[in-house]
């Protein structure tokens, strides 16, 4: 599991990091792209694209999705056009919920007899 500074990551956050960044780096090499040639594409260091084809979770995760989404790699759907469809649906639904959630506090209700 990635650690960083006292934060630890699940198990399954530093696999899916390590995939996202495995799939970037075969992406890349499927369309020819040196690092250097990615990484300024992306607008980042060289460095920084090591980082996220090594799957480490400090990198921004826009940037992280730029990259893949510049070398191919699909991100929640095969038909990125299909995204906005989703995003409207989801917020119909947050539209539902409420817009905060508090907890019902403990403290000044006795009811000890």
């Amino acid at each position: 599991m990635p650690r960083i500074k006292n934060r630890t990551y699940s198990r399954h956050t530093g696999e899916a990091l390590t995939l996202l960044g495995k799939l970037i780096r075969l992406g890349r090499d499927a369309r020819g792209l040196t690092a250097e040639e990615l990484a300024e594409r992306t607008g980042i260091s060289r460095g920084t694209l090591r980082r996220i084809e090594n799957g480490d979770p400090k990198v921004e995760v826009g940037i992280m999705f730029e990259a893949a989404t510049l070398v191919g790699v699909n991100l929640f759907d095969a038909d990125n056009g299909r995204l906005s469809s989703k995003i409207a649906r989801t917020d119909d639904k947050l539209a539902l919920m409420p817009r905060a959630i508090h907890k019902p506090s403990r403290r000044g209700v006795k009811d000890e007899f």
